[in-house]
């Protein structure tokens, strides 16, 4: 099986992952889920330079910090699929006393956590310091970030971005998730922030788009030209293009499954949209 063969089937696994999670619990995010599975599939099992097993330090390896942590279901499938705890696990989402918790935590010490985020604004922030710290301990390896669109509407993020590019953090990718949508419909009718490309630019940052952010050659080929810029002395921006509820017909283009649980004949047509791949939990 070639790569691009197993990211498509990893990705489409992904896929089922997030459908039965969040309908087992009438609970969840499936929307901005799905529309990052192709990110999550690349980030994990191409781009990320990871060692075996995990420790809260990263020292030695790449490092990512999710920020919008409401998107826990594709960061937990990919996690479970890609090594860190038993895909069986899955099964235990956003149950009481559990380590799947609705947004990521690190209180139980899930492996691939190394921040709580959900509270929108704060992950970039720590991703710069984790960054910073990786040049203080000379560890060249990078970190990576996500945030959403709609986070970016959170003023901590800008005092973020202005600090990064005055500091020369030039070991960070921060990717933006742009779906243009958010819990209350589009990005552009809840508050439009104009071109957020022209924004980062006049932060002094170093941006590429990849306006396929669902395709994953097109993901593979912009995450690995970010990797190429980093270290010339600005953090890098990726500006992610993707589609909400992507790969399930009636929740792409809408807001509307941002935080809404299929019932059982939608994760049956989700389910047969997506036809297994790598074996369900």
């Amino acid at each position: 099986m070639s790569n691009t063969q197993h990211l498509h089937d990893f990705t489409t696994q992904v896929r089922r992952d997030i459908l039965r999670m969040v309908h087992a619990v009438n609970s969840g995010h499936p929307g901005g889920s799905l529309g990052c599975a192709e990110f999550f599939t690349v980030l994990y099992q191409n781009i990320l330079e990871r060692k075996p097993g995990f420790d809260m330090d990263g020292i030695g390896e790449d490092l990512f910090f999710l920020s919008n942590g409401h998107i826990s279901p594709v960061f937990y499938s990919v996690l479970a699929r890609s090594g860190y705890f038993p895909v069986s696990e899955l099964a235990t989402f956003r149950k009481l006393n559990t380590r799947l918790q609705g947004h990521p935590t690190t209180h139980e010490g899930l492996p691939g956590v190394r921040v709580a985020s959900g509270s929108l604004g704060q992950g970039l922030s720590v991703a710069i310091g984790a960054a910073q710290a990786k040049k203080l301990n000379k560890d060249s390896h990078l970190v990576y970030a996500l945030t959403g669109d709609g986070e970016l509407q959170e003023g901590q993020n800008w005092e973020a971005i202005m600090y990064a590019s005055a500091k020369k953090v030039d070991n960070l990718i921060a990717t933006v998730d742009l779906n243009g949508q958010q819990i209350d419909g589009s990005t552009d009718e809840v508050l439009n922030m104009g071109s957020i490309k022209a924004k980062f630019e006049a932060f002094d940052w170093d941006v590429l788009e990849i306006k396929e952010g669902n395709n994953i050659e097109a993901v593979l080929t912009g995450m690995n030209e970010a990797k190429s810029r980093t270290g010339k002395g600005k953090p890098i921006c990726v500006l992610l293009h993707t589609v909400m509820g992507n790969g399930v017909d009636f929740m792409m283009h809408t807001h509307a499954w941002h935080g809404k649980a299929p019932n059982n004949e939608q994760l049956a047509t989700g389910l047969a949209q997506n036809a297994e791949t790598l074996g369900d939990y």
